[in-house]
């Protein structure tokens, strides 16, 4: 099994090939920080790779073995292919290669206490509310996050040397190869077809990660969730349950929606009381992410009246349904759902808020999952009143021809929903500046680059043709 120390620098020059990913880059600041020499390689520039040059790290924009020079240790991401040239190289070359989860999952060992968020959806949400807790409280944990969390300065904070919070997917099976002292799993849902074969065996990974929990750790449990019980009882570890529907020890009571759609509820602790909060986040979806955070917080020591405090001010991580702004009276927001429960939790939530018709364009994501999960897709938009549905973002995969957007957007008009599919997002703008009036809401929804279609509408110069679309 692979081990890193970071104070022993048996590796010192650590090259990443993907470096700009999300996860990429926090694990890379990290190392930058602790005095690590890195390099590293991504297809596209942004303002992570900018960052990273900023701190030290030097970041090619091409692919070549040349960029692996001198390096004692690559880490790559899954996002590569098997052809990659940096990576054949060093192979070739006899140089230690680690994929991202391995390094993440030895990076871990490193910290007394780890704490890792996992379960198909809501991973990011609620990392970044139990960092928004913690970095006010008395853990101040490093944080390696799925998003950009203003709290805390963006997708990585370097704190302390004793706690660890991170996100763990489970895509690949990659949660396999973490052993936190804190594992949450939030939900379990069918997702990542590409890898998995069916709900059973994403639940026979979940179920494999209990079973590997020390009995000194901790399981933070969605007692709600119909997959969690074989979790429970394959687990060592020390169960604290949290939920809605049943019986808790992390309970939402009371719940209620403002008339702008943030929920408020009373938090049952078992053997504490109740304790009243409202949240600055909308939807159910959001109470269970909360629970979640707060419950970890709590077991691990945080004072009960900092917990309430910070989840009550927490406002949120870009791209999880996220205000963008508004133009002549119409709200423009953008969230990160590209799986059906996570849209129809999306848009419940949406349906507490008061307002005018809901524009919701869909970019899908991947081809296998649009396949796999066609009709789940098309019954998730019914509490939109339009839905556009552009080009499937591809992401790791090519196009084989057997699915495409247009499938989707017919299936969700079978079932009773406005439905139009526009190819470019040009195509969309213009659709959308002939159709929307003052009151309405447009949400761009997808794990892509469908975010841009929002900016450019906030973006318009001409402001006189959107009047024109909104008397």
């Amino acid at each position: 099994m692979f081990e890193f120390n970071l104070k022993s620098r048996d590796h010192n020059h650590i090259h990443f090939i993907g470096i700009g990913g999300i996860s990429m880059s926090g694990l890379a600041e990290i190392l930058l920080n602790k005095g690590y020499k890195v390099t590293g390689t991504d297809s596209n520039d942004s303002s992570i790779i900018t960052r990273l040059k900023s701190l030290g790290a030097v970041v090619f924009l091409n692919h070549d073995v040349k960029n692996i020079s001198g390096a004692d240790l690559i880490v790559y991401t899954d996002a590569i292919s098997n052809d990659n040239i940096e990576l054949n190289a060093a192979k070739e070359s006899n140089i230690e290669t680690i994929d991202r989860a391995s390094f993440l999952g030895a990076l871990m060992k490193n910290y007394t206490y780890s704490i890792a968020v996992s379960g198909t959806h809501g991973k990011t949400t609620t990392t970044s509310m139990l960092a928004s807790i913690t970095n006010h409280g008395n853990l101040e944990p490093t944080v390696l996050l799925g998003g950009q969390l203003d709290d805390i300065g963006g997708n990585v904070k370097i704190d302390s040397d004793d706690y660890i919070l991170t996100e763990a997917c489970e895509y690949k099976g990659n949660i396999l190869k973490y052993f936190p002292t804190m594992a949450i799993i939030l939900n379990i849902d069918e997702d990542h077809l590409d890898y998995f074969k069916n709900i059973n065996h994403i639940v026979d990974t979940f179920v494999e990660y209990g079973e590997n929990l020390k009995e000194d750790s901790y399981l933070i449990a969605n007692i709600d969730d119909p997959h969690m019980g074989r979790v429970i009882d394959s687990t060592k570890a020390k169960v604290i349950t949290f939920g809605i529907k049943k019986d808790a020890d992390y309970r939402a009571e009371d719940i209620k929606f403002s008339k702008e759609g943030y929920p408020s509820f009373n938090l049952n602790i078992k053997g504490k009381g109740k304790f009243p909060i409202k949240l600055k986040v909308m939807g159910k979806h959001n109470i269970y992410n909360s629970i979640a955070s707060m419950a970890s917080a709590d077991t691990y020591g945080v004072p009960i009246e900092e917990i309430l405090k910070y989840m009550s001010l927490y406002g949120g991580v870009h791209r999880r349904l996220e205000y963008k702004g508004n133009f002549s009276g119409i709200d423009v927001l953008d969230d990160y759902a590209h799986h059906p429960t996570e849209i129809k939790a999306t848009l419940e939530a949406l349906n507490n808020k008061k307002g005018g018709e809901l524009y919701c364009i869909f970019q899908p994501h991947t081809f296998t999952r649009t396949k796999a999960l066609l009709e789940s897709f098309s019954d998730s938009f019914t509490l939109a009143d339009n839905v556009i549905i552009t080009d499937i973002y591809a992401a790791r995969e090519r196009d084989t021809g057997e699915i495409h957007s247009r499938d989707l957007s017919e299936k969700i008009k079978e079932k009773g929903t406005n439905s139009i599919y526009l190819s470019t997002f040009k195509e969309v703008e213009d659709y959308l500046i002939l159709k929307v009036k003052k009151g309405d809401i447009i949400l761009t929804m997808g794990a892509g680059n469908i975010y841009l279609v929002g900016e450019s509408l906030l973006n318009i110069k001409s402001i006189d043709i959107l009047e024109k679309a909104v008397v």
